[in-house]
């Protein structure tokens, strides 16, 4: 009885507030008040079922309902972590826009679109066959293009959303084959069916149809179009004119869809090893893309978005690799971190000035090779007692080298200034920060890979050499990042870094081709607005 009430429960928030986008707009926006009540109910409503569905997790296991026709419900713990992260998110970014969009005109139509498009995210998550994802996948982009296009006399406003609708049009299609494609391999599109299916042809290899390499590719083309990954990135930064909030749903959800789609049919994406390698390599190299062009923005929000574009490229390599659960944990973590970086935006002054602490006025004396050295074997022996602490072995764990390598970069990265400082204060709060991070970093990882055991399909890459090199080239990048970085901080005035910087500043000018096309596909004559 308590298992069924849950079930329906789950599925009825979805269907409210998808229902809100069939309200008519002028009324929204005459009834201001009214939207802003119905908009915390419904959030409050999808927050208080999605902690109801973690209790009927617990006690009855994951559900497979079929509600009639392609609407069937599959939920299990990855649709209980992304509900609530989804469900949380969003009542706050309500609550937040309340105040927000104070005295705007058309304040209630935003809340009619902000509703419709959480809906569909929350669909998305609970499908239960391809066909109710791919619904709520279009659903999503329909509902964010009418969010980007909130300030509709702004010129940028306008590019940025015909530009996304582009990619998202192709993203569309490479889903909708891909579809085609499982219908005809599994004759199900139900989750349940394509999954005990595939492990049949994990057991017998030689019984696995060749459609499944090619269909693999197609979901991880899909994904990187709804993720922002290279080449298909580069509307996001050009999202500036939309409103706070939206820039938060933006990057704290919906471009989370790309990475919950390959968690969601890992034990699909895991048959295929080229295309898990693809993925990974380009992941990689968006990540190290994406991270150089952040270093050099001007701007709060367009740095937040590179930002967003290099921790998306991150989680496609963890995908990439095999390790799901952490890909899940990168996922949660950047969506809360993310949320909180763009409601806050507008004090980024004053938390810039009280960072400075103890640094302010001090120089950097001696040699920062020097520095280096003690950085990266502090790095090193923190990541070393945190995971043979947890009984962690990097050697059989999906990706567990490169991931441990990437990590070892980042606590480099932060304990480097701190010792070139050469002030006690700063080097002990470095060092406790160091070991505070490689802990949680452990500690979390335990967590989501308990929370995914039964979720996700695990399986070590094969030794290809393709694979070997690709991975090798990953790691080489990412060195070379970390050693860029201490360059920079150390040669301000070299000639090259200046041209460096420059090209990195306008994005190395990758977005010039997809402005011509938008350009061409609405008969403007200029590539800007």
């Amino acid at each position: 009885m308590f298992a069924s009430v849950v079930v329906n429960l789950l599925a009825l928030p979805p269907l409210l507030l998808l229902g809100v986008g069939l309200i008519s707009s002028r009324w929204a926006n005459r009834s201001v008040e009214t939207m802003q009540q119905i908009s915390q109910l419904l959030a409050g409503f999808l927050f208080l079922t999605a902690l109801a569905g973690i209790g009927l997790l617990a006690t009855s296991g994951p559900v497979d309902h079929l509600f009639g026709g392609p609407f069937r419900l599959y939920y299990d713990s990855l649709s209980a972590v992304v509900l609530l992260l989804i469900a949380f998110v969003g009542l706050i970014i309500v609550r937040y826009s309340t105040r927000y969009l104070d005295g705007e005109a058309s304040q209630g139509r935003f809340f009619q679109w902000l509703l419709f498009t959480l809906g569909a995210v929350s669909t998305l998550v609970l499908s239960g066959n391809l066909i109710m994802f791919t619904l709520a996948w279009m659903l999503t982009s329909l509902g964010l293009h009418q969010l980007l296009t909130h300030y509709s006399e702004r010129p940028w406003a306008v590019w940025a959303a015909r530009k996304k609708f582009l990619i998202s049009r192709l993203g569309d299609l490479f889903l909708l084959a891909a579809l085609g494609l499982a219908w005809q391999t599994f004759g199900t599109l139900d989750f349940s069916g394509i999954f005990a299916q595939c492990e049949l042809f994990r057991e017998n290899p030689s019984s696995q149809p060749a459609s499944i390499g090619l269909m693999a590719a197609l979901f991880v083309l899909g994904a990187m179009t709804k993720s922002a990954q290279f080449p298909f990135h580069s509307w996001l930064p050009d999202t500036m004119e939309t409103p706070t909030p939206v820039s938060a749903l933006m990057h704290a959800g919906i471009i989370n869809a790309g990475g919950f789609l390959v968690i969601r049919l890992s034990p699909l994406m895991t048959l295929s090893p080229a295309a898990m390698a693809c993925l990974a390599a380009i992941g990689g190299f968006t990540a190290l893309f994406a991270g150089v062009i952040m270093l050099t923005q001007a701007t709060v929000k367009r740095a937040l978005a590179y930002s967003t574009i290099a921790q998306m490229g991150f989680m496609m390599l963890q995908c990439g690799l095999g390790a799901f659960s952490l890909a899940l944990l990168h996922l949660t973590a950047h969506s809360l971190y993310k949320a909180y970086a763009f409601l806050n935006s507008g004090n980024g002054v004053q938390a810039a000035a009280a960072l400075r602490g103890p640094t302010a006025g001090m120089h950097f004396p001696g040699n920062w090779a020097l520095a280096l050295l003690p950085a990266g074997a502090l790095s090193a022996g923190c990541l070393l007692v945190s995971f043979q602490s947890a009984g962690i072995d990097l050697e059989h764990k999906p990706g567990g080298l490169v991931l441990g390598l990437i990590m070892w970069s980042a606590l480099t990265t932060l304990l480097w200034p701190a010792l070139r400082l050469a002030h006690r204060e700063v080097t002990a709060r470095a060092i406790v920060a160091a070991i505070g991070v490689s802990a949680s970093y452990v500690c979390g990882f335990l967590l989501f890979d308990a929370v995914l055991a039964n979720s996700v399909s695990y399986q070590l890459l094969h030794q290809h050499s393709f694979i070997i090199a690709m991975i090798a080239t990953c790691c080489l990048g990412f060195i070379t990042l970390l050693f860029l970085q201490f360059i920079v901080a150390t040669h301000t005035r070299n000639r090259y870094l200046a041209r460096l910087y420059v090209h990195a500043a306008n994005g190395f000018y990758v977005d010039i081709p997809a402005r011509a096309l938008t350009a061409q596909v609405w008969g403007e004559r200029s590539a800007t607005p």
